[in-house]
């Protein structure tokens, strides 16, 4: 396995092929554009993206937030990302937060939120940019940008609708209003609500059942997950010709095949 990334703001742990990434700054609510936390998630992802040895990114938050997004008092004050003519701050857009964003959406291996609280503003949309999010009786969602004025600047705009249909984003960004996590259920943006204590566990449990796959596989399958939504049906077609002729050709597709035929268990190798 290649060295790990060095953490500023987040802690990074390894159990078998599953990395969890859990924020470090509850101090600050765990917000991102006046932290290292979104340096944490864009070397982290690169990282797994380059070694095979992982096959499941969790992220979640320590203390009473997951993420609280944007720092309010910097916005206020025009300071870190928010100081300087339009120019400038559509330059430190691109080079922070919205690393963020892009690094998500190259994300080569199923990324699971465990949302232990409030997500709001960016906090939110990074919980979008996920493939999986399971929540809490506290997780909180808002696309709340409106309320300051502001728009969605780190691609929530594109995440959202398409996790909830134009229709319900639109509401949802229009409003600016907070959602409790039983509304966030309804709405498929949580896929179950568990208790605090088991949060993480049920978050392990599943990120094991993904990483027991052959690896090759999953991540081929996510990155065709990723390719759907924006291909025409005849590319996707195409594409998924292509990753089915390489999966036919590992070894771990014949260590599947004879595992169900013989009914046995079988240790994929990632080749």
């Amino acid at each position: 396995m290649k060295p790990q990334p060095t953490m500023s703001d987040s802690l990074l742990s390894i159990d078998s092929r599953i990395a969890t990434i859990t924020f470090n700054r509850d101090d600050v609510r765990n917000e991102l554009t006046g932290t290292r936390i979104v340096a944490d998630i864009c070397n982290t992802v690169d990282w797994i993206n380059n070694t095979l040895d992982i096959s499941v990114l969790i992220i979640t938050g320590d203390g009473s937030a997951f993420s609280a997004g944007g720092n309010i008092k910097d916005i206020r004050d025009k300071k870190g990302i928010f100081d300087g003519n339009p120019a400038l701050i559509s330059d430190n857009y691109r080079h922070s937060i919205q690393r963020m964003s892009l690094a998500m959406h190259s994300a080569e291996v199923p990324v699971i939120a465990a949302v232990n609280g409030p997500g709001i503003g960016a906090g939110f949309d990074l919980a979008c940019m996920c493939d999986i999010r399971l929540g809490t009786p506290a997780t909180r969602f808002g696309e709340t940008f409106i309320n300051l004025g502001l728009i969605p600047g780190d691609g929530g705009a594109w995440f959202l609708q398409r996790l909830v249909g134009y229709q319900r984003a639109a509401e949802l960004t229009f409003s600016g209003r907070v959602i409790n996590a039983e509304e966030a259920l309804q709405l498929g943006l949580l896929l179950e609500i568990v208790e605090r204590e088991d949060l993480l566990p049920r978050a392990t449990a599943l990120a094991a059942d993904f990483a027991s796959k052959p690896p090759q596989a999953l991540r081929m399958t996510k990155r065709l997950m990723q390719a759907a939504q924006r291909l025409e049906l005849g590319d996707l077609l195409d594409l998924s010709a292509s990753y089915q002729a390489n999966a036919h050709h590992t070894a771990d597709h014949q260590r599947a095949m004879d595992a169900l035929l013989d009914k046995t268990g079988a240790e994929f190798q990632g080749n």
